[in-house]
């Protein structure tokens, strides 16, 4: 299963990605993220994928992890590529039927439709891989802070946001097991049409909503077994140190960001 989803893993490592501060690596994606769009030509994406590689690089992480990371998402990816190329209009024009529209300009929006999605999907992975639940947790909360002055319950935000970034591979696991158990018993997944398909999941649905509730409650009691009583008055093993690594780390963003922007068309 390892194979199939990658998000919201967590793999130990001593490398330069892993020893950086959450809050840094949280804020490089969020900021990361945003400074994609300004991205319009192949020199701009070339030197996104620039930054991206060598990111993947310093995490000494198998670039096969990030690949399945895609797997589960490719048909939204190819499906968003699609549109984004018969759909566009430009002033080379190969093909028009109707509404559906074959132009150079729809290509190449096209392929940097799908590098946009790969790039970001790459340093989300990333930041899972190399970041603890716990930490990210912790860097959540952190960034919230500020709401707490409003009321705003930042502690347990953070926390159910952890959890569930925690529980994606978990559920995952649970439905591969399901899977498995109804294999065994003569179902075939992803044969036959569309309807015997959607038919053939429902066998899935309820096992898994059990499952998924069984959990839920087991970690309840493991929370108010520990005593947990929300983040009042709570201290933390672990505390959070931004140290000059993290400083060259968000200088090296804000690098990227300006060079994108020179070289914007």
């Amino acid at each position: 299963m390892m194979d199939k989803l990658i998000f919201g893993r967590y793999i130990p490592g001593n490398s330069l990605i892993h020893r950086l501060d959450p809050r840094t690596k949280l804020m490089s994606a969020i900021l990361f993220i945003i400074v994609i769009f300004f991205a319009n030509n192949i020199i701009t994406y070339l030197a996104l994928a620039l930054f991206v590689g060598l990111a993947v690089a310093l995490s000494k992480i198998s670039v096969r992890f990030f690949i399945n990371g895609i797997k589960p998402l490719i048909w939204l990816i190819l499906f968003t590529v699609i549109l984004q190329i018969l759909f566009t209009s430009g002033e080379t024009i190969f093909f028009r039927f109707g509404p559906i529209i074959l132009s150079q300009e729809g290509l190449i929006n096209g392929g940097f439709i799908f590098m946009r999605f790969v790039l970001i999907i790459f340093m989300s992975t990333l930041l899972t891989l190399t970041t603890m639940p716990l930490s990210l947790s912790d860097a959540i909360e952190y960034l919230l802070r500020p709401l707490a002055v409003i009321k705003v319950p930042v502690h347990e935000i953070a926390l159910m946001l952890s959890i569930a970034l925690r529980f994606v591979p978990t559920l995952m696991d649970e439905t591969e097991k399901i899977m498995n158990a109804q294999r065994a018993r003569g179902i075939d997944f992803g044969e036959g049409n569309i309807y015997e398909q959607m038919k053939s999941v429902v066998p899935l649905l309820i096992p898994l909503f059990v499952s998924s509730f069984n959990r839920a409650e087991e970690l309840a009691t493991a929370m108010e077994a520990r005593g947990y009583k929300g983040g009042e008055g709570r201290t933390k093993y672990r505390q959070l140190s931004w140290e000059t690594k993290d400083t060259l780390a968000m200088v090296s963003l804000g690098i990227l960001t300006a060079l994108l922007l020179l070289l914007r068309t």
